[in-house]
């Protein structure tokens, strides 16, 4: 029977690893257009600007302040999404231990098999909502980024 059991875990164990793979999947799909946006758009405007700094008439304190400026939107905006996607995180990692602490609950209750559909049933629904929520965070990140849509 313990052999069952491990084995039933295993399962399970590689269901949850598809579906916490399919939100990250979901979450890089969504945040394409955002990473491009400050990959490229942002960097390359820092480069630039940066690049405009370097003129021989100043001095180097006067060179590392204005790259140091021209740095700024790109590490906000970095920061920014890291902020949102750590906030996004947070709460699916809320959602998973609650279906965590409902299994426990279940196993202690000799409630096996039932415990087991359960929490994948759980895990799945709090998989599901995280991936209903990308659109909107994406959707502020825009906003915040001024991103326009295409």
């Amino acid at each position: 029977m313990h052999h069952i059991a491990a084995m039933e875990e295993q399962l399970v164990s590689e269901r949850l690893r598809q579906k916490l793979n399919e939100v990250n999947v979901a979450a890089q799909t969504h945040l394409s257009g955002v990473q491009d946006h400050v990959n490229f758009t942002l960097q390359q405007a820092y480069f630039k600007c940066a690049y405009e700094c370097f003129d021989r008439k100043r001095k180097q304190e006067q060179i590392n302040s204005c790259v140091e400026h021209c740095s700024v939107p790109v590490l906000s905006a970095q920061n920014l999404v890291e902020d949102e996607m750590a906030k996004f995180q947070e709460r699916l990692n809320r959602s998973l231990m609650v279906c965590q602490d409902k299994f426990e609950s279940a196993k202690l209750q000799q409630l096996r098999t039932d415990a087991t559909n359960e929490l994948e049933s759980c895990v799945d629904m709090a998989i599901q909502d995280g991936i209903r929520s990308l659109p909107h965070l994406v959707g502020r990140l825009k906003a915040s980024l001024n991103i326009k849509e295409e």
